[in-house]
Protein backbone atom coordinates (compact mmCIF):
# COMPACT_ATOMS: atom_id res chain seq x y z
CA UNK A 1 0.00 0.00 0.00
CA UNK A 2 1.39 3.27 -0.87
CA UNK A 3 0.73 6.52 1.37
CA UNK A 4 1.11 9.81 0.79
CA UNK A 5 0.19 11.27 4.14
CA UNK A 6 3.69 11.51 5.38
CA UNK A 7 3.28 9.25 8.67
CA UNK A 8 3.05 9.62 11.67
CA UNK A 9 6.22 11.48 12.01
CA UNK A 10 7.47 14.16 14.12
CA UNK A 11 11.16 16.22 14.67
CA UNK A 12 10.06 16.77 18.23
CA UNK A 13 11.69 13.58 19.87
CA UNK A 14 13.37 15.42 22.36
CA UNK A 15 10.67 15.79 24.34
CA UNK A 16 10.79 12.54 25.42
CA UNK A 17 13.93 13.08 27.56
CA UNK A 18 12.49 16.75 28.91
CA UNK A 19 9.34 14.26 30.28
CA UNK A 20 11.78 12.40 31.99
CA UNK A 21 13.30 15.21 33.77
CA UNK A 22 9.88 16.80 34.33
CA UNK A 23 8.58 13.86 35.95
CA UNK A 24 12.01 13.48 38.18
CA UNK A 25 11.90 17.27 38.53
CA UNK A 26 8.08 17.42 39.19
CA UNK A 27 8.17 20.48 37.40
CA UNK A 28 5.27 20.55 35.49
CA UNK A 29 3.02 19.44 39.07
CA UNK A 30 4.56 21.36 41.29
CA UNK A 31 3.20 24.58 38.43
CA UNK A 32 0.01 22.80 39.24
CA UNK A 33 0.07 22.68 42.49
CA UNK A 34 0.07 26.38 42.68
CA UNK A 35 -1.46 27.89 39.80
CA UNK A 36 -5.38 28.20 41.02
CA UNK A 37 -7.36 30.06 37.73
CA UNK A 38 -10.79 31.65 37.86
CA UNK A 39 -12.03 29.30 35.42
CA UNK A 40 -15.65 30.42 34.22
CA UNK A 41 -16.38 27.65 31.27
CA UNK A 42 -19.15 25.13 32.02
CA UNK A 43 -17.64 22.97 29.25
CA UNK A 44 -14.18 21.86 28.42
CA UNK A 45 -11.94 19.71 26.11
CA UNK A 46 -8.84 20.74 27.31
CA UNK A 47 -8.00 21.41 31.26
CA UNK A 48 -6.44 24.53 32.61
CA UNK A 49 -3.58 21.64 33.48
CA UNK A 50 -3.40 20.22 30.06
CA UNK A 51 -3.29 23.41 28.67
CA UNK A 52 -0.53 24.34 31.03
CA UNK A 53 1.88 21.18 30.23
CA UNK A 54 1.15 22.01 26.53
CA UNK A 55 2.49 25.30 26.47
CA UNK A 56 5.86 24.06 28.31
CA UNK A 57 6.52 21.54 26.45
CA UNK A 58 5.91 23.91 22.83
CA UNK A 59 8.10 26.42 25.07
CA UNK A 60 10.97 23.62 25.29
CA UNK A 61 10.75 22.63 22.11
CA UNK A 62 10.88 26.04 20.84
CA UNK A 63 7.38 26.85 19.54
CA UNK A 64 7.65 29.73 21.37
CA UNK A 65 4.39 31.72 19.60
CA UNK A 66 0.35 30.45 20.06
CA UNK A 67 -0.13 28.94 16.81
CA UNK A 68 2.42 26.51 16.37
CA UNK A 69 -0.40 24.62 18.74
CA UNK A 70 -2.26 23.85 15.23
CA UNK A 71 1.21 22.37 13.55
CA UNK A 72 1.62 20.00 16.23
CA UNK A 73 -2.42 19.24 16.81
CA UNK A 74 -2.01 15.14 16.16
CA UNK A 75 2.11 15.25 16.43
CA UNK A 76 2.64 11.81 17.44
CA UNK A 77 5.51 12.80 20.15
CA UNK A 78 3.50 15.68 21.54
CA UNK A 79 0.26 13.60 21.85
CA UNK A 80 2.88 10.81 23.68
CA UNK A 81 3.95 12.92 26.16
CA UNK A 82 0.96 14.49 27.31
CA UNK A 83 -1.50 11.70 27.30
CA UNK A 84 -3.84 13.68 25.12
CA UNK A 85 -5.76 12.21 21.70
CA UNK A 86 -5.05 16.09 20.45
CA UNK A 87 -3.47 19.04 21.46
CA UNK A 88 -5.27 22.30 22.42
CA UNK A 89 -6.09 24.96 19.43
CA UNK A 90 -4.17 28.21 19.51
CA UNK A 91 -7.67 30.16 20.79
CA UNK A 92 -7.74 27.30 23.80
CA UNK A 93 -4.46 28.59 24.82
CA UNK A 94 -5.31 32.26 23.75
CA UNK A 95 -8.23 31.77 25.83
CA UNK A 96 -6.06 30.22 28.76
CA UNK A 97 -3.80 32.80 29.46
CA UNK A 98 -6.87 35.41 29.27
CA UNK A 99 -7.66 33.63 32.61
CA UNK A 100 -4.24 34.90 34.23
CA UNK A 101 -4.84 37.69 36.47
CA UNK A 102 -2.00 38.93 39.42
CA UNK A 103 -3.07 36.59 41.82
CA UNK A 104 -2.55 33.85 39.55
CA UNK A 105 1.34 35.49 38.52
CA UNK A 106 2.16 35.89 42.17
CA UNK A 107 1.21 32.00 42.04
CA UNK A 108 3.62 31.52 39.03
CA UNK A 109 6.07 32.76 41.48
CA UNK A 110 5.69 30.69 44.13
CA UNK A 111 6.00 27.59 42.17
CA UNK A 112 9.57 28.88 41.26
CA UNK A 113 10.47 29.74 44.55
CA UNK A 114 9.37 26.40 45.84
CA UNK A 115 11.41 24.82 42.66
CA UNK A 116 14.54 27.27 43.59
CA UNK A 117 14.22 25.47 46.85
CA UNK A 118 14.77 22.02 45.92
CA UNK A 119 17.63 22.76 44.10
CA UNK A 120 19.34 25.07 46.82
CA UNK A 121 18.69 22.31 49.14
CA UNK A 122 20.39 19.81 46.97
CA UNK A 123 22.90 22.56 45.53
CA UNK A 124 24.54 23.06 48.90
CA UNK A 125 26.59 26.66 47.42
CA UNK A 126 27.63 28.95 50.10
CA UNK A 127 27.07 31.77 47.88
CA UNK A 128 24.13 33.39 45.72
CA UNK A 129 24.30 36.73 44.21
CA UNK A 130 20.83 38.73 43.58
CA UNK A 131 22.17 39.98 40.08
CA UNK A 132 19.37 43.04 39.45
CA UNK A 133 18.43 44.48 36.35
CA UNK A 134 15.86 45.92 33.85
CA UNK A 135 15.16 45.04 30.67
CA UNK A 136 12.24 46.39 27.65
CA UNK A 137 10.26 43.89 25.50
CA UNK A 138 8.73 45.53 22.52
CA UNK A 139 4.60 45.55 22.10
CA UNK A 140 2.41 45.85 19.28
CA UNK A 141 -1.28 47.18 19.70
CA UNK A 142 -3.27 47.78 22.95
CA UNK A 143 -1.55 45.45 25.27
CA UNK A 144 -1.87 46.16 28.77
CA UNK A 145 0.97 48.05 30.80
CA UNK A 146 2.48 49.16 26.92
CA UNK A 147 3.81 52.66 27.20
CA UNK A 148 6.46 54.43 25.66
CA UNK A 149 10.50 54.23 26.81
CA UNK A 150 12.24 57.15 25.51
CA UNK A 151 15.71 55.06 26.70
CA UNK A 152 14.70 52.37 24.10
CA UNK A 153 12.43 54.68 21.77
CA UNK A 154 9.34 52.38 21.19
CA UNK A 155 6.92 51.11 23.05
CA UNK A 156 6.86 48.40 25.41
CA UNK A 157 7.58 47.15 28.84
CA UNK A 158 9.75 47.49 31.21
CA UNK A 159 10.32 44.67 34.05
CA UNK A 160 12.11 44.17 36.82
CA UNK A 161 14.14 41.20 36.83
CA UNK A 162 17.15 39.42 39.05
CA UNK A 163 18.85 36.15 38.22
CA UNK A 164 21.72 34.46 40.35
CA UNK A 165 24.96 35.86 39.20
CA UNK A 166 26.37 32.62 39.51
CA UNK A 167 24.55 29.92 38.82
CA UNK A 168 21.96 31.89 36.28
CA UNK A 169 19.13 30.63 37.42
CA UNK A 170 15.69 32.87 37.36
CA UNK A 171 15.00 34.52 41.01
CA UNK A 172 12.07 36.80 39.90
CA UNK A 173 10.40 39.21 37.35
CA UNK A 174 7.63 41.88 37.90
CA UNK A 175 6.37 43.64 34.98
CA UNK A 176 5.76 47.39 35.15
CA UNK A 177 4.59 49.76 32.11
CA UNK A 178 7.33 50.99 29.80
CA UNK A 179 7.56 54.49 30.62
CA UNK A 180 8.64 53.99 34.88
CA UNK A 181 12.73 54.26 35.76
CA UNK A 182 14.55 51.66 36.29
CA UNK A 183 14.57 51.92 40.07
CA UNK A 184 10.50 52.12 40.41
CA UNK A 185 9.02 49.88 43.20
CA UNK A 186 13.10 48.21 43.17
CA UNK A 187 12.50 48.02 47.19
CA UNK A 188 9.24 46.24 47.14
CA UNK A 189 10.49 43.41 44.71
CA UNK A 190 13.71 42.75 46.70
CA UNK A 191 12.65 42.60 49.96
CA UNK A 192 10.35 39.50 49.94
CA UNK A 193 13.26 37.78 47.85
CA UNK A 194 15.86 38.99 50.54
CA UNK A 195 13.81 37.60 53.26
CA UNK A 196 12.74 34.52 51.70
CA UNK A 197 17.04 33.49 51.25
CA UNK A 198 17.29 34.72 54.94
CA UNK A 199 14.80 32.69 56.59
CA UNK A 200 15.47 29.32 54.88
CA UNK A 201 18.89 29.62 53.98
CA UNK A 202 20.32 31.42 56.71
CA UNK A 203 24.12 30.01 56.21
CA UNK A 204 24.52 31.49 52.54
CA UNK A 205 26.15 34.53 51.92
CA UNK A 206 24.38 37.30 49.69
CA UNK A 207 25.39 39.83 47.85
CA UNK A 208 22.98 42.25 45.49
CA UNK A 209 24.76 43.35 42.39
CA UNK A 210 23.26 46.23 40.12
CA UNK A 211 23.84 48.96 37.83
CA UNK A 212 23.68 53.06 38.25
CA UNK A 213 19.67 52.54 37.65
CA UNK A 214 19.32 50.98 41.34
CA UNK A 215 22.09 53.61 42.96
CA UNK A 216 18.98 54.51 45.48
CA UNK A 217 19.38 54.92 49.02
CA UNK A 218 16.65 52.89 49.96
CA UNK A 219 18.12 49.92 48.43
CA UNK A 220 21.32 50.28 50.31
CA UNK A 221 19.28 50.33 53.80
CA UNK A 222 17.34 47.34 52.77
CA UNK A 223 20.34 45.66 52.41
CA UNK A 224 21.88 46.89 55.64
CA UNK A 225 19.26 45.48 57.65
CA UNK A 226 19.24 42.45 56.52
CA UNK A 227 23.04 41.99 56.65
CA UNK A 228 23.02 41.74 52.78
CA UNK A 229 26.43 42.73 50.56
CA UNK A 230 25.90 45.22 47.82
CA UNK A 231 27.57 46.51 44.94
CA UNK A 232 25.76 49.16 43.02
CA UNK A 233 27.02 51.46 40.55
CA UNK A 234 26.84 55.05 41.27
CA UNK A 235 26.51 57.70 38.72
CA UNK A 236 29.30 60.06 37.89
CA UNK A 237 29.40 63.44 39.43
CA UNK A 238 31.55 66.91 40.02
CA UNK A 239 32.03 65.79 43.97
CA UNK A 240 32.95 61.33 43.08
CA UNK A 241 35.50 63.04 39.44
CA UNK A 242 37.41 65.79 42.62
CA UNK A 243 37.34 62.64 44.98
CA UNK A 244 38.51 60.22 42.09
CA UNK A 245 41.64 62.86 41.38
CA UNK A 246 42.56 63.59 44.81
CA UNK A 247 43.25 59.76 45.34
CA UNK A 248 44.23 58.78 41.99
CA UNK A 249 46.78 61.96 40.46
CA UNK A 250 47.82 62.14 37.45
CA UNK A 251 50.60 59.88 37.17
CA UNK A 252 53.72 59.47 34.74
CA UNK A 253 53.12 57.42 32.02
CA UNK A 254 55.44 54.63 31.71
CA UNK A 255 54.11 53.16 28.04
CA UNK A 256 51.25 55.24 26.13
CA UNK A 257 50.63 51.49 23.99
CA UNK A 258 49.94 50.20 27.57
CA UNK A 259 46.52 49.95 29.61
CA UNK A 260 46.47 51.21 33.30
CA UNK A 261 44.38 50.83 35.57
CA UNK A 262 44.41 51.28 39.59
CA UNK A 263 41.37 50.42 41.77
CA UNK A 264 40.66 52.64 44.91
CA UNK A 265 38.29 53.20 47.88
CA UNK A 266 36.87 55.97 49.66
CA UNK A 267 34.44 57.08 52.20
CA UNK A 268 31.31 59.31 50.56
CA UNK A 269 27.86 60.59 51.76
CA UNK A 270 25.50 61.90 48.77
CA UNK A 271 23.07 64.44 49.85
CA UNK A 272 19.95 62.04 49.42
CA UNK A 273 22.22 59.55 51.95
CA UNK A 274 21.51 59.01 55.76
CA UNK A 275 25.06 58.01 56.11
CA UNK A 276 28.44 57.98 54.58
CA UNK A 277 29.64 54.71 52.70
CA UNK A 278 32.56 53.09 51.54
CA UNK A 279 32.72 53.68 47.75
CA UNK A 280 35.08 51.53 45.28
CA UNK A 281 36.64 53.39 42.38
CA UNK A 282 38.67 52.31 39.19
CA UNK A 283 40.80 54.59 37.47
CA UNK A 284 41.57 53.57 33.75
CA UNK A 285 43.52 54.92 31.19
CA UNK A 286 43.44 53.02 27.58
CA UNK A 287 45.96 52.09 25.46
CA UNK A 288 47.03 55.04 23.41
CA UNK A 289 45.18 57.59 25.46
CA UNK A 290 47.30 60.42 27.96
CA UNK A 291 43.75 60.50 30.84
CA UNK A 292 42.18 58.45 33.12
CA UNK A 293 38.18 57.81 33.21
CA UNK A 294 36.89 56.62 36.28
CA UNK A 295 33.71 54.26 37.26
CA UNK A 296 32.37 54.41 41.03
CA UNK A 297 30.54 51.65 42.79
Amino acid sequence: MLLNDGGALSSDTGELIFREFDEKLSFSQTIVKHLQLKDERTYCIHENEQLLRQKIYQLIAGYHEDDAADRLTHDPVFTQVLGTPALASQPSLSRFFKRFDTQALNQLQAANQELLDRVHHSRQSKTLIFDLNSTHADTYGYQENSSYNAHYRTMGIHPLVAFDGLTGDFLKAQLRPGNVYTSIGVVDFMRPLIEHYNDVFPEKSYLVRGDSGFAVPELYELCEKEAVYYIIRLKANAKLKALAEELHPTREIRDVTVTESYMEESIYQASSWSKPRRIVIQSTRPAGELFFSHTFS
